[in-house]
């Protein structure tokens, strides 16, 4: 006879979020927000061919950012909101960065030199729209995205009990029909589908997604 499961003891029910708690100083909340996303945005410099300092010092820049920021941000209920909005402050500290990158590159001497120096000097609106265009979309590709949930869950499992990481990973992660889980584990259907929700949606906290 199936039984429903007891989540009573999961403490992924009353735990706050990682915005929440990173918005009060949490310094285990902020360890967990640059362990989770420092990794994405460093892919997003090298993808834009920051070398491996300038990458460094670019998201030291962008998590100084957030922690001034963070208190404005609203999640959306939106798969990727918080990412969108780490990518609108990463943009433009890359910017910053390639632009700091060009103005090194300092010519000798001779005409040409004078009219490499001068656009150093006074950027014309054309390279500024270059770099934003260049930038307007996020770069993030199908694995990043896979290692970013990956990291999510790492750092929210221990919020569950091991039985109900499990059913949720053979509902998820291996993608079982929802009667098979509840038959292996001898709960209900419902059961199944309530702990897929309720651990997703700590996921979906942990990601900056929901509050």
């Amino acid at each position: 006879m199936q039984t429903t499961t007891s989540l009573s003891s999961d403490s992924g029910q009353t735990r706050n979020s990682l915005l929440s708690r990173a918005r009060a100083r949490d310094s285990v909340a902020w360890c967990e927000l640059v362990d989770l996303y420092g990794p994405l945005i460093a892919f997003w410099c090298r993808r834009r061919k920051l070398d491996s300092h300038a990458a460094a010092d670019c998201v030291q820049e962008v998590f100084s950012a957030v922690s001034k920021n963070l208190a404005g941000f609203q999640p959306r209920h939106s798969s990727g909101a918080f990412r969108a909005w780490l990518w609108s402050i990463a943009k433009n500290k890359i910017i910053d960065a390639m632009r700091s990158r060009n103005s090194q590159a300092i010519p000798t001497g001779g005409s040409s030199a004078n009219l490499a120096m001068h656009r150093v000097l006074a950027p014309d609106a054309t390279l500024e729209s270059s770099l934003n265009y260049e930038l307007d979309r996020e770069p993030t590709d199908d694995e990043q995205t896979t290692a970013l949930v990956k990291r999510a869950m790492r750092q929210v499992q221990a919020d569950f009990e091991p039985r109900t990481w499990q059913v949720f990973t053979r509902s998820v992660i291996d993608q079982t029909a929802t009667i098979v889980v509840a038959d292996e584990f001898g709960i209900t259907q419902a059961a199944v589908r309530q702990i897929r929700s309720r651990v997703l949606r700590r996921i979906r906290q942990q990601l900056g997604d929901l509050e």
